[in-house]
């Protein structure tokens, strides 16, 4: 420490300077991508009020990298570019992909991305299986070394999954729960305020359409789904919303994306930006047309019945909560009309059955706070504070005719 021009002038974790608290903990958080950033914004609020801890953000390289940067300065925070990121040390890094990790310095808590590990790696490992996409070595082992110091997994089931694609990392693998099972359970007793916000009336039924990315998602049917919705549901009777997953927007731009759903919808679907909090538009679904994403697995949670539009099996894990859910909702029919199928829907809902469904998104439900808190001091080697930890509720959503909200508070769709 020097004094210059009578003020304390400080490198803190070899970076920061003229900082008005010293000596705190450096906490990075690495943001691949949009959802990445959506994902991590549950585990890095969980540091965010001490003072003890100063925590930075980073973009690391990618395909999907459009929105990741404008997510994080929405939120106000320090972005750190690249290239300084990995010369710096940490005292904690946080990231939710895989890209560019073996790179930076510092003890690395990983987490999935998405609801549990649905997807199948796209290529089979050394034993000739394809692994669960996040659990085989590809995904946390760099030239021999396991990378992750800790790696927090939702369910004990995927202690199992990770001993079959990569049993090296199970030493460093620790179950902590899923914080958007979380808020979206202690959400669902104020299901009417979120419908309330989005300007539904009581009689009005959401129709939510869900869509992961790439080409076995729902969005490449668009142009079925879509006009189905415009021409055969009542106006006076039903609202739609689309949610696409934001690596499309990041591949296409969100005008496109909107542009395409806006033309093959001939304008009577709401598309929700991809920056927005999708969590709150599930908990006030009256119906749901999904595919094999974790949108759609999430919202077996809700209660409202769910349609398969897009489903492709083989690219989806067989021992998955998804594969679970594809093997009890009702498909979507092409040839019948669609207020049929919707009202079949909810004549074969039996509650029983996604409540099974639900309950293979986490085997630590309620608990993830309390779990990731203790993971991440106990990394960043300080004791908690003293006081349970205080999750914040889901914000209430945007009209669904007006503005999207401009702070973006969402987390990770899969």
């Amino acid at each position: 420490m020097t004094l210059v021009h009578g003020e304390q002038h400080t490198t803190v974790g070899g970076g920061r300077r003229w900082a008005t608290l010293p000596g705190c903990k450096e906490v990075l958080v690495v943001a691949q991508t949009a959802v990445y950033a959506q994902r991590l914004h549950d585990i890095y609020t969980l540091l965010g009020a001490d003072l003890r801890i100063h925590v930075t953000f980073t973009v690391a390289p990618h395909a999907f990298n459009g929105g990741a940067e404008t997510h994080i300065r929405l939120l106000g925070g320090t972005v750190l570019p690249w290239e300084e990121a990995v010369r710096r040390e940490f005292d904690l890094v946080l990231a939710a992909g895989s890209q560019g990790l073996e790179q930076l310095h510092g003890p690395l808590v990983r987490l999935p991305h998405g609801a549990r590990h649905i997807k199948l790696s796209r290529t089979p490992g050394p034993g000739g299986e394809r692994t669960a996409s996040g659990l085989g070595p590809e995904y946390v082992v760099w030239k021999g070394r396991v990378v992750p110091e800790s790696y927090a997994l939702a369910h004990q089931d995927d202690l199992a999954e990770l001993a079959r694609g990569c049993p090296e990392a199970l030493p460093v693998a620790e179950v902590v729960g899923d914080a958007c099972y979380d808020r979206i359970a202690a959400a669902l007793p104020a299901r009417e305020r979120h419908r309330a916000a989005l300007g539904l009336r009581p009689d009005e039924k959401l129709v939510l359409v869900c869509s992961t990315w790439g080409s076995g998602s729902l969005f490449t049917r668009l142009d079925a789904v879509l006009p189905r919705l415009a021409a055969e549901l009542p106006r006076h009777g039903y609202r739609t919303a689309l949610l696409v997953h934001p690596n499309v927007a990041a591949a296409h731009s969100p005008w496109q994306v909107r542009s395409w759903a806006m033309a093959t919808a001939r304008g009577a679907v709401t598309v929700i930006p991809p920056e927005a909090d999708w969590r709150p538009l599930l908990v006030a679904a009256d119906f749901i047309i999904g595919d094999h994403g974790s949108v759609t697995l999430y919202g077996a949670m809700t209660g409202a019945p769910i349609l398969l539009a897009q489903y492709p099996h083989r690219d989806v894990n067989p021992r998955s909560p998804g594969a679970l859910l594809a093997r009890t909702a009702p498909a979507l029919d092409p040839t019948h009309p669609l207020t049929g199928q919707l009202a079949y829907a909810a004549a074969q809902y039996r509650p029983e059955e996604y409540t099974a469904i639900a309950d293979g998104i986490t085997s630590e439900p309620g608990r993830f706070d309390r779990n990731m808190r203790r993971l991440l001091y106990r990394v960043v080697g300080l004791g908690q504070p003293a006081h349970e930890p205080e999750p914040p509720a889901l914000p209430l959503p945007a009209p669904l005719d007006g503005p999207p909200a401009p702070v973006p508070l969402a987390s990770g769709r899969a």
